[in-house]
């Protein structure tokens, strides 16, 4: 219903930019007015604007919505969200406030927390506006896979597969899963039944299963796609009049030439949320295993008496140089390693994991929305 208001108004506001800006005398032909206009040309014209005014009024809205979302997602406190971004966040501005000060610089510290949030929000909007027509296809795909799969264990699988991000999701709200798994109440006492590295370990399997899964079904969704060329064929022989070989070969076509775009959307927001999660992994410090192994440092020891026995050579002074400025080195990596912590890289990889995951299902279900009520209205 909406929609139709704006989509009205919308008409309406070009019909009058149009006149009003047809209705003005020619300079070649002074007697020339609205009245006398192609009526084709200013349809085209109207069209084009239409076109152009919702492509650019999708992407602010889109950009904006995101940014407004994301916005509140981070006011949100770690009771209920469990990213870990404030104590990251902490962890990064003393890390980095000591290393500077170390460095004979006086700061107090690299940035703000609310700047930290603003960027933040920024990338959130730019990958959430990426993430709308994959979510949309998908839930278009999704709906013609499910008319096609005849076998339930099938059907099964697609509805797994569509709801896998809202499982992703709700692995980082405290109170509905991590509470209830690690501390489930039996009676009266909760009782522990892992501990918070067990806890991610399996978080992160259940991610890179879900994923699977949904590269799994793929092919029932392309196939759910490619089945869209019978049902624009089986439309034209219900219109009236005369169908043309050349047009319905180029409708075939269209659809098959298409279907690289399609593998990409469905495949681009997997690799995206493969990718911060296997970063989570590797530089969040987790494991695969569930027996979490302390990552012990090289120690390398040096015999002294030997060094200082032998003969002072030129081999041994250029030994002795390269090997203290290796040990500048590493120093000056170790002191960059501690303002960038795990911690921070935890906080940061899970909050974009979560909010990847979130996009994908936020789209895809404004989509089965729009696909299962709006086009059939």
């Amino acid at each position: 219903m909406w929609l139709t208001v704006v989509r009205r108004c919308v008409i309406s506001c070009l019909h009058w930019r149009l006149e009003a800006q047809f209705s003005q005398p020619n300079i070649l032909h002074p007697h020339t007015s609205a009245s006398c206009l192609n009526e084709d040309l200013v349809n085209s014209l109207m069209r084009a604007d239409l076109v152009k005014f919702t492509y650019h009024f999708q992407h602010r809205v889109k950009l904006h919505a995101f940014n407004f979302t994301a916005m509140a997602i981070l006011i949100v406190t770690e009771n209920y969200l469990e990213f870990g971004l404030e104590t990251g966040f902490e962890n990064f501005s003393d890390s980095a406030q000591q290393f500077l000060e170390h460095q004979g610089l006086d700061s107090q510290g690299p940035i703000s927390k609310l700047t930290f949030k603003l960027i933040l929000a920024l990338l959130c909007s730019l990958i959430g506006a990426f993430l709308t027509f994959p979510g949309l296809r998908l839930a278009q795909m999704h709906l013609d896979a499910l008319n096609l799969t005849t076998t339930k264990f099938t059907q099964t699988l697609l509805h797994i597969n569509f709801l896998s991000p809202l499982i992703m999701v709700l692995l980082w709200v405290k109170p509905i899963t991590k509470d209830y798994i690690m501390n489930p109440t039996l009676g009266k006492e909760s009782v522990p039944l892992m501990t918070e590295q067990t806890y991610d370990t399996l978080r992160l399997w259940a991610i890179v299963l879900m994923c699977v899964l949904r590269l799994a079904m793929m092919r029932h969704h392309l196939q759910a796609y490619l089945n869209l060329a019978q049902k624009g064929v089986d439309q034209m022989k219900k219109e009236a009049g005369r169908i043309s070989t050349v047009d319905l070969q180029k409708m075939v076509a269209r659809v098959f030439y298409y279907l690289c775009v399609i593998a990409l959307q469905y495949v681009a927001p997997l690799v995206m949320l493969l990718h911060t999660t296997l970063l989570l992994k590797t530089l969040g410090g987790h494991s695969w295993w569930v027996y979490h192994e302390e990552d012990l440092p090289c120690t390398h020891e040096m015999n002294s008496d030997s060094i200082m026995g032998e003969a002072p050579t030129a081999a041994t002074v250029i030994e002795t140089g390269a090997r203290a400025s290796v040990a500048q080195l590493s120093v000056a990596l170790g002191g960059l390693r501690t303002v960038f912590s795990p911690l921070l890289f935890r906080g940061l990889f899970s909050f974009f994991t979560w909010w990847i995951a979130a996009c994908l299902f936020s789209t895809s279900l404004f989509g089965l929305f729009y696909h299962q009520y709006l086009m059939a209205a």
